[in-house]
């Protein structure tokens, strides 16, 4: 079986990350038009029920991001000259940047296909999957 994958952000890396995980001997591919380290956006934040989630479907994904991304647990609302603090809201985040490296060295080791600066078009498309 062989997929490709269009788009390298954050949900195109993720999937091939752990559908090589799940079926190893599948030839999976990820086109991205811009450079590996181009980015749009600047930051991204995952809550602990999120976090759970990476933990259960791929542990080292988990442990790179809580390993590079910021922890708090609490969130101070200000309104009208107040401040209210409320905790046990967990959340982790870091640049769009850094979870885009993460996702990428763990796809490397997985053996995910990075090709970066590849426009894809149906024709292309086509002919890579008839190879």
């Amino acid at each position: 079986m062989r997929i490709a994958v269009i788009g390298g952000g954050p949900g195109g890396l993720y999937f091939a990350c752990l559908m090589k995980k799940w079926r190893p001997s599948v030839d999976i591919t990820v086109f991205e038009r811009n450079k590996a380290d181009d980015t749009f956006g600047f930051g991204v934040v995952f809550s602990d029920a999120t976090l759970d989630i990476f933990e259960r479907y791929d542990a080292e994904s988990y442990r790179a991001i809580t390993e590079h991304f910021a922890y708090w647990d609490d969130i101070e609302i200000h309104f009208k000259g107040t401040v209210h603090r409320i905790g046990g809201n967990g959340f982790c985040g870091c640049s769009r940047q850094t979870l885009l490296i993460l996702l990428q060295n763990r796809a490397r080791a997985l053996g995910v296909d990075l090709r970066f600066e590849t426009e894809i078009d149906p024709d292309l498309a086509i002919d890579w999957w008839r190879r």
